[in-house]
């Protein structure tokens, strides 16, 4: 008979150790070929953004005749007057839907906060360009994200980079592309806010980085599920 004292108990079997939520694997840096590509990118578009705004400045605007008001700034009526004259005819691109005309933006993509202070606004769009550049190039050499945030750098860090030269060397942006139409719609009316290279890169990056966030959310998702597929207990057999 056996004592009970002395039988030996069997060790509990350890319990499976959880995953952490939210720590994949470390990420790969990028290769210096894939930071070298992105820089390179990011120079072609600022310069064709630059180049634009330098065409634009000289083919669809003419000097004043009269000494400009203060920049950005409201004169003694109250308005907010250009420092150039838009006295060139307008390039049409597509009849009554999209043409090349001159315009200033004092504000930032699509005229945002055209009317606020120029210290508040050099402040804010110095800090937040500058900021982001530096934020994303960071992401993108230490390997976040993934395909599409890598496409999304340098359409977005071109498109701040090239209004914040404008801003600090004109005093305002230079904006160029009309879209307009005859029927009159809710909150915009007959016609988009002018806009720019840099405004089409910017919104082009943005929607990159949305697809990422999308693609990751989904990534993690289906590993959280596999994941817990593989601890779920097979069922009985009958």
């Amino acid at each position: 008979m056996t004592d009970p004292a002395n039988e030996e108990t069997p060790a509990p079997e350890a319990a499976p150790a959880k995953a952490k939520k939210g720590k994949g694997p470390k990420p790969t840096p990028r290769t210096r070929m894939a930071v070298a590509l992105c820089l390179l990118g990011t120079g072609a578009l600022l310069a064709a953004d630059l180049g634009s705004k330098a065409w634009a400045l000289d083919e669809l605007s003419t000097e004043r005749l009269s000494e400009p008001p203060p920049v950005c700034q409201p004169d003694e009526s109250g308005y907010m007057r250009p420092q150039r004259l838009n006295a060139r005819e307008p390039f049409v691109l597509v009849e009554d839907h999209m043409e090349l005309r001159y315009a200033e933006n004092c504000g930032a993509a699509f005229g945002l906060l055209r009317t606020a202070p120029p210290i508040a606004r050099h402040a804010v769009f110095g800090t937040a360009a500058i900021a982001a550049t530096l934020a994303l190039l960071w992401m993108f050499a230490t390997g976040r994200g993934g395909s599409a945030f890598a496409w999304s750098v340098p359409f977005i860090v071109s498109g701040a980079l090239g209004n914040l030269v404008d801003r600090f060397r004109l005093g305002y942006v230079v904006d160029f592309i009309r879209v307009y139409w005859e029927t009159e719609l809710p909150w915009v009316g007959t016609q988009w806010p002018t806009f720019n290279i840099a405004d089409v890169t910017i919104t082009i990056g943005i929607v990159l980085l949305l697809i990422d966030g999308h693609r990751q959310g989904r990534d993690e998702r289906a590993a959280e599920k596999a994941a817990t597929d593989e601890k779920s207990p097979a069922p009985a057999e009958a």
